[in-house]
């Protein structure tokens, strides 16, 4: 071989020598010295300083911040601009020195001199300037005040009572203009919150607030609880800062000594924000390594509805992300933030989050949410609607200004939802193309994973473990999607008639297909898999549902296939005329539910196994036949699965599934990959899911010439988007009824007369002679109607 001439040579040794002079480190510590140059020996102190310190480097050269491990207290939050971009050549990584624990908090350490106060009480005067949202000791949040005491043994609200704020209660209470009240949604949507303004002649309280759900309600008569009055300071762990007198009130845990104790009072909001936009984006810089802890409340910002959705948001987070290209967080944790973890706003590409623990956060885990003016046709609320002509029909968004081709990659996310329960562990409204991958999500008030419409599909969510989801809410599934896009009313009828006049309606903004593969679900309060109103163009397949199976309202183009729901079936409910979707090839341990259903079901409902451990040979299934008026070819058997007590659903070689087309999926690839985070994540349980049957009468009756019967369990409830379950579902309704006459309808559910609620057939009025109105529900939304003579 010949040799390399000396000038080429020397040019490679020079290149190389370029190379590695194109790079340059900066170190941090809590120890350092902003005076200082930044070097290994003498490290900065805050990071702000490293901030200024990397945008007077030269733009040519890769810039690696080295954080000592310590605690680094903002007073704002760290605030990144194009000014501190790096380019895929030459990347910006802030990073926690190996082996060492970087703590970026938005507490404040107050050195406090304790007094004794009263019943185990203790109280110290807070220094000036300072603000408490939050309060912790030792690293742990404690509890603000309230009624009643928290317990981590109840999952709504952990703790909740019907009399938190009725007079003879507020009575007692000096001021009740310091206090939050909190409670459910009527029908356990969510949550909403509320400041007290004062209180009223008659004992009960103004209050202000509301917001936080999309969908409007009265606070839930049960589920509800009081926080943040003095009067109610009673249980260890509890907090109270009086603002008027600057003084800190706290009963400390038991074995706690206060004087030793290290406290930390929480108000900034965010600790590192991105903000680029679409033009000027800010590009190429990863964190690793980092812990994200201690931020601020904002359930009272949740002001922004999405779409037409049942949320509303905030746009913030510990980490917020606005503007930018080819960012990554990687290997970070967030502990017992107040609001969002992290929020992708509007315009970003290429998002990275992976390898990240995000664990009892106040709302949401990862959330991505882009710019309604990029949505065509807008809508924000529910009952809104607007003509055919006036739609926009052309595909796809109006702009780019939305979160689109993001990864969220091997994250662990439990607990989120502490404060906010319109939230979830991975959120995803108007943006396109995002991936969730061996993502383990658990413990959480409502879905582990939402895409709340269709703007603007390409997603796709595969190899993750979800499970112990809807615990404190309810009519959701560990999956939950809704499609109220530019086609969709919540009357079926003039749906149909508008996509038979523009077939191309449905997939106007849901332009790529939604693809929910190889994933393990577990709800059961709810559904395994549930695409509510309008979720259109899915494809699901190899999905082990472990206990709620698979519900799809309405929507078009939906492809279910190749899944196994074990310990139930399949929920079609109030499917539209020619949905073309598909349910073929799944293995289902009960027969279909349908509510609300067409004559015809879609495209194809076939090739099916109902699983039966006391089947000797396949047999048709009769059952699923006789529901679907399909089924042709789907029989009744013993699937033969491997090893299902410990979560093992592969069928064996000779299992008559495979003879219908089924393919057994990967069983042990679920959820988290990476060795840290494997040792910390749960599984679920593999016990069958209990069937939750109602114990309201299930008989049909006759009432004023009307056919009746109770709304009976969640699938009613949802079905109808009834808040509760109560009413009476009109079956049939003569034409020459009186009631009829009066507009009654198929379908409709009684839920009044006269304004009284009438909640099961046994409470219906024996006559209606002296009767004036009665209030049906329809389409989800409550119709007065004034009867004869009234």
């Amino acid at each position: 071989m010949r040799s390399l001439p000396s000038f080429v040579l020397s040019l490679f040794l020079l290149s190389i020598a370029s190379t590695q002079c194109l790079a340059a480190e900066l170190f941090v510590s809590p120890s350092g010295d902003d005076a200082q140059p930044g070097t290994k020996e003498k490290p900065l102190r805050t990071l702000a300083a490293a901030q200024t310190a990397v945008r007077k480097l030269k733009t040519d050269q890769a810039v690696t911040v080295t954080i000592r491990g310590g605690r680094y207290e903002l007073a704002k939050p760290l605030i990144f601009t194009p000014e501190d971009n790096g380019t895929k050549n030459h990347p910006i990584l802030w990073q926690a020195a190996a082996g060492e624990e970087v703590v970026l908090s938005g507490g404040q350490t107050l050195q406090l001199t304790w007094q004794a106060y009263r019943n185990g009480i203790f109280s110290a005067a807070l220094p000036e300037g300072v603000t408490v949202d939050q309060l912790f000791l030792n690293g742990e949040r404690l509890t603000l005040a309230r009624y009643p005491n928290f317990d981590p043994h109840v999952s709504i609200f952990n703790g909740y009572a019907a009399d938190a704020i009725d007079p003879q209660r507020i009575a007692h209470w000096s001021d009740p203009t310091t206090g939050i009240f909190h409670a459910m949604h009527p029908g356990k949507w969510g949550g909403f919150s509320y400041w007290i303004k004062g209180k009223k002649g008659d004992g009960t309280l103004e209050l202000e607030g509301g917001w936080q759900g999309n969908r409007p309600g009265d606070p839930h008569k049960q589920f509800r609880f009081i926080e943040n009055i003095f009067e109610e300071l009673d249980a260890p762990g509890e907090w109270f800062a009086d603002k008027k007198t600057r003084t800190l009130y706290v009963y400390p845990p038991q074995g706690v000594d206060l004087s030793t104790a290290v406290v930390q009072a929480v108000s900034l909001r965010s600790l590192i924000e991105l903000r680029g936009s679409l033009a000027t984006p800010v590009e190429w810089i990863t964190f690793r390594g980092l812990t994200f802890t201690q931020t601020a409340r904002t359930f009272m910002e949740t002001r922004e509805p999405l779409l037409r959705t049942d949320w509303t948001i905030y746009r913030g987070g510990a980490l917020l992300l606005d503007g930018t290209e080819d960012c990554q967080v990687d290997d970070c944790d967030f502990d017992q933030v107040g609001g969002n973890a992290i929020f992708v706003n509007n315009y970003n590409r290429r998002v990275t989050v992976q390898n990240c623990r995000i664990e009892r956060s106040g709302a949401g885990g990862v959330t991505f949410v882009g710019d309604p003016a990029a949505v065509r046709s807008p809508l924000f609320r529910y009952e809104e609607r607007q003509p055919l002509a006036e739609i926009d029909l052309t595909p796809g968004p109006k702009t780019e200004n939305y979160p689109a081709d993001c990864l969220v990659e091997d994250c662990l996310i439990t607990q989120v939802g502490r404060f906010e329960k319109q939230s979830t562990g991975v959120g995803i409204d108007m943006a396109a193309r995002i991936t969730v991958r061996h993502c383990s999500i658990y413990d959480v008030p409502r879905a582990g994973i939402n895409i709340g419409d269709g703007c603007w599909g390409g997603h796709l969510v595969e190899f993750c473990d979800v499970f112990d989801t809807v615990l404190e809410t309810g009519d959701h599934g560990a999956f939950n999607s809704w499609g109220r896009d530019r086609f969709w009313l919540s009357n079926a009828k003039e749906v149909n008639a508008r996509v038979a006049a523009h077939p191309e309606l449905p997939l106007l903004d849901v332009v790529e297909p939604i693809v929910l593969r190889n994933n393990r679900w577990r709800c059961d309060h709810g559904w395994d898999i549930d695409l509510d109103d309008g979720s259109s163009n899915y494809h699901i397949y190899n999905n082990l549902c472990l206990s709620g199976g698979i519900k799809n309202r309405e929507g078009y183009r939906r492809t279910v296939e190749n899944n196994i729901a074990v310990g139930n079936g399949f929920h079609p409910h109030v499917w539209y005329a020619n949905s073309h979707d598909r349910f073929e090839r799944n293995i289902v341990f009960r027969k279909h539910a349908p509510i609300g259903m067409p004559a015809a079901w879609g495209d194809s409902i076939d090739r099916n196994l109902l699983h039966s451990e006391a089947a000797k040979s396949p047999e048709p299934a009769k059952v699923l036949q006789a529901s679907s008026k399909q089924d042709a070819d789907s029989i009744s058997a013993n699937a033969l699965f491997v090893d299902p007590a410990h979560g093992d659903f592969t069928v064996q070689s000779d299992s008559p599934a495979l003879k219908l087309g089924f393919q057994n999926f990967p069983m042990n690839q679920f959820g988290v990959r990476t060795a840290k985070l494997k040792a910390l994540a749960r599984t679920p349980s593999f016990s069958s899911g209990k069937e939750e049957k109602s114990k309201r009468d299930q008989r049909r009756s006759k009432w004023q010439d009307l056919t009746v019967r109770n709304v009976i369990g969640l699938g009613d409830q949802s079905a109808f988007g009834l808040p509760s379950e109560a009413g009476m579902i009109v079956v049939a309704a003569p034409a020459n009824s009186a009631l009829a006459k009066a507009g009654v309808q198929v379908g409709d559910v009684i839920i009044e007369c006269d304004g009284k609620e009438i909640a099961e057939i046994a409470k219906l009025p024996k006559s209606i002679t002296s009767m004036k109105t009665i209030t049906i529900w329809r389409n989800q939304q409550a119709v007065v109607l004034q009867l004869a003579g009234a």
